[in-house]
């Protein structure tokens, strides 16, 4: 297992100045926007598709300061009614996979996305409850008819160029949680999988640890994001956590995302990397940062810091002491 960092809050500086500051702070891998909400400032997508040259240079660049790529991220709306969004966020996403394949990386992080409520909508809906009953009929509209085979299709490109898809569970999208990421797992393919963000379901009540064994039972954690979530009390007990208050707005909010170790003691991130070692998950923990209460950087430096002495470094040796 490593650390890994989204490096979108790093998109102003360049590559090599990004790749640079991650070495030095102990990275060891980085997840790369390519499209969509993480734009690509440090990867151009349709640039560097089919181009070996600059490929080679990408890799050059990484391998001179001791970094893998974990995943490439392209998180959008495939599933959004409006057919020139959807067209371009399933372009994104088609072309993420095609040049993970080229660059040898196993996995693509992603959104599920979210369809309209019904036939002709122009605005995706997300349904959080089966009544009243035009509710219900939304959900299976969503699912049946526009979701499921979306998603079989992908898959299969998916598999065709031996490429891993990791949806992160996402509230105001249509799968948000595992059962969910579960059932569009056995309707596809097991290149559907999770990238496994636990800050969106601490705040929803799901128990993380739990759900990293409910998922990794199923072989279905694709890949991980280390990212903390903080519910305040006070304003939950009030309003409770479906909150739209801005996230600027910090002192008003249920809840904030958090930097590691902000939300949840150290010896809750050392559970968390115990439990997905104990289902199999080896990969990167990929930071992604979105603490407004602090500094890019120093939230970066603070979750590298929990992180470093959390995961383990070595493969578990002889349980000798059983023999």
């Amino acid at each position: 297992m490593d650390i890994g960092v989204l490096t979108v809050p790093l998109g102003g500086e360049s590559i090599d100045d990004a790749v640079a500051y991650l070495d030095d702070i102990g990275v060891d891998a980085v997840e790369l926007g390519v499209g969509g909400w993480p734009s690509e400032d440090h990867v151009d997508r349709e640039a560097i598709l089919d181009d070996d040259a600059a490929q080679a240079e990408l890799r050059e660049l990484l391998d001179e300061h001791g970094l893998r790529i974990s995943a490439l991220a392209t998180h959008n709306n495939p599933l959004h009614p409006d057919e020139e969004r959807a067209a371009a966020a399933d372009r994104e996403l088609r072309e993420a996979i095609e040049l993970a394949d080229q660059l040898d990386v196993g996995t693509v992080t992603c959104f599920s996305g979210l369809p309209a409520g019904a036939p002709g909508d122009s605005t995706p809906n997300w349904i959080t409850a089966p009544w009243p009953s035009e509710h219900a009929d939304a959900h299976e509209y969503q699912w049946d008819e526009v979701a499921i085979p979306y998603w079989t299709d992908l898959a299969k490109h998916a598999d065709h160029h031996g490429v891993d898809v990791a949806i992160e569970m996402h509230p105001n999208m249509l799968v948000y949680e595992p059962t969910g990421m579960l059932a569009l797992r056995e309707a596809t393919n097991e290149r559907i999988g999770a990238n496994f963000d636990p800050s969106h379901l601490y705040w929803q009540g799901i128990d993380v640890i739990e759900a990293i064994r409910f998922l990794g039972d199923h072989d279905a954690i694709h890949h991980f994001h280390a990212k903390d979530t903080k519910v305040y009390d006070a304003n939950a007990r009030v309003k409770g956590v479906l909150d739209t208050t801005s996230y600027t707005d910090e002192s008003d909010r249920s809840w904030l995302f958090r930097s590691i170790g902000y939300g949840h003691d150290e010896s809750h991130w050392k559970d968390v990397v115990s439990t997905l070692r104990m289902v199999g998950y080896e990969g990167a923990l990929s930071i992604e940062h979105e603490d407004s209460l602090t500094s890019s950087r120093e939230g970066l430096e603070k979750a590298v810091d929990v992180l470093d002495r959390a995961v383990f470094e070595t493969q578990p040796g002889d349980a000798y002491w059983a023999e």
